[in-house]
């Protein structure tokens, strides 16, 4: 007889094994998935860029027209930030472009409104209809335990008398049995 029951006990322990190795699986591959490359850019100064210009070792560049700063991938895979005076762009933009280097402008991103102050809206109102169930679920319980108690009690004796036998149905008056009894 415990035979049978070591068996299902080994199985189920294999299937919640396989579940775990795969619920791990799908959570390292989801890692994985949600992981980028975060590209680290090293600064430099201006004259080093100018000599990299020169040199032929800037592959592409991106302007951050607000920050006045240049993103600049070289040819031996290195990244830079390079500085530059907000009133040079057009020249910088004309010399990469002369050296065969791709020029990119950063786009502004567009402004997006604040979602987290509506989800906190959403969230608290949530939070006060719960809280506001579960008082009316722990009043109703209360109310009808208390019913429970108290009624036994009164509705005990009652029903007691009415089992006994001479007593009235429905709580009202007593009605004589012959014609000669009076109440």
């Amino acid at each position: 007889m415990s035979r049978p029951r070591r068996e299902s006990l080994s199985i189920g322990r294999a299937v919640a094994s396989c579940l775990l190795a795969l619920c791990l699986l799908a959570a390292f591959a989801a890692a994985q998935a949600g992981a980028q490359e975060v590209v680290h850019y090293q600064r430099e100064s201006f004259p080093a860029f100018e000599g990299q210009l020169n040199a032929g070792q800037i592959e592409t560049a991106t302007f951050n027209k607000k920050a006045h700063t240049l993103h600049l991938r070289l040819t031996d895979g290195r990244h830079v930030l390079v500085s530059y005076p907000s009133h040079e762009e057009p020249q910088l933009a004309a010399k990469l472009e002369a050296k065969g280097v791709v020029v990119h402008v950063a786009k502004k991103k567009k402004a997006t409104k604040a979602v987290h102050h509506k989800l906190r809206y959403i969230a608290g109102g949530i939070l006060i209809v719960v809280i506001i169930v579960v008082a009316a679920v722990l009043l109703i319980d209360r109310r009808r335990k208390l019913g429970e108690a108290g009624g036994g009690a009164r509705g005990g004796g009652a029903e007691s008398g009415g089992a006994q036998g001479g007593g009235a149905q429905g709580g009202g008056a007593q009605t004589p049995s012959s014609p000669g009894d009076t109440v």
